[in-house]
């Protein structure tokens, strides 16, 4: 992997999307090899842990993964200023408020979705970390929250955080339902909206709409982009990630950044090690590649050799090599 070469300039064209436990520094190094112009945001950060915690292991990152954005959790405008200048200083390319994350326990710190009912404080808060920083300030939000989910309300948050000069609002099409709904649920239930989402862009034109939520497959993404500025995925890029291989001929028009997931994996060894040397357990590595041969001949028995050999004591990188036997390489075409 080329670290040293100076990443590509920032594009919200195509992204792949903000998810806690799943966006860690060891998957965002495996989606930059297999694509060098996606857009990578890292886990949710809270500001407390950033203010009073482990702030270096929070915001570690390698070099090879931008462009990176940031993504915090918090209201205190106070606080999101003081992290979106940590941004800064730690390289990241974007900072976004997270304000769709419906869970209860960000909810009782008035953190995510719940901050949809509170225009006025979401935009003191971005104001603030526009105030604090160079960097673009971005907003990841819903298309509503129950009792407050008509258009009027929706274009009523816009129009508010506009103000502040934020530019960028990346929409997940649905609804979040704050009782009665866990997290994986809310991902599912409240239906798509996705006409909303290019209604907001038809009705500010002048703002960069990226919209988010259920898309899966390139055609999905081409229709979309007909009526927006940018996709975003989530589950579908870590679950399959090899999609991501075909990012950049398909949305950049350039040459791919890998040919084969043996080689994207092969890729990621020297990183790997660097890791387990860290005192870092292969399994925290491994549990993030297993995707990358989904719907291959092989795939599932890959899967399960990492599964049961990756959190032995000692394991390193012999299970992968063991594990990628398991899969057929594909064969270099002959020349005629």
């Amino acid at each position: 992997m080329t670290s040293q070469q100076p990443a590509p300039v920032l594009s919200r064209r195509f992204s792949v999307a903000p998810m806690m436990d799943w966006t860690t520094p060891h998957f965002r190094y495996l989606a930059r090899i297999l694509s060098r112009r996606a857009l990578l945001y890292t886990e949710m950060v809270t500001t407390g842990a950033l203010i009073h915690g482990d702030t270096a292991r929070f915001l570690r990152h390698d070099p090879s993964e931008f462009p990176l954005a940031l993504q915090l959790g918090g209201s205190d405008a106070g606080e999101l200023a003081q992290c979106a200048k940590l941004a800064q200083a730690f390289g990241f390319d974007e900072v976004n408020l997270n304000v769709g994350c419906p869970s209860d326990r960000v909810q009782n710190n008035m953190i995510g979705a719940c901050l949809m009912g509170h225009p006025d404080k979401v935009a003191e808060g971005v104001a603030a970390m526009s105030e604090a920083t160079d960097l673009p300030v971005t907003v990841k939000h819903r298309i509503g929250i129950n009792g407050r989910e008509s258009w009027d309300e929706l274009c009523e948050f816009i129009e508010t955080v506009a103000a502040t000069g934020c530019k960028t609002f990346i929409v997940h099409a649905r609804i979040a339902i704050l009782e009665g709904l866990s997290p994986k649920e809310n991902r599912d239930i409240p239906p798509l909206k996705y006409d909303w989402v290019y209604r907001l862009k038809q009705a500010y034109p002048h703002l960069e709409i990226i919209i988010n939520g259920g898309i899966k497959t390139f055609a999905e993404c081409h229709e979309h982009l007909a009526h927006t500025d940018g996709v975003m995925l989530g589950r579908e890029a870590y679950h399959n990630p090899w999609l991501l291989a075909g990012v950049d001929s398909e949305f950049f028009g350039e040459q791919a950044a890998v040919t084969s997931r043996h080689e994207a994996l092969r890729a990621m060894f020297p990183f790997i090690q660097q890791e387990l040397d860290r005192g870092v357990y292969l399994t925290h590595i491994t549990r993030h590649i297993m995707g990358l041969f989904l719907g291959q001949p092989g795939g599932r028995q890959f899967r399960r050799h990492l599964s049961e050999n990756a959190n032995k004591p000692g394991s390193g990188l012999e299970v992968i090599e063991q594990a990628l036997a398991k899969v057929r390489e594909p064969q270099p075409i002959a020349e005629s």
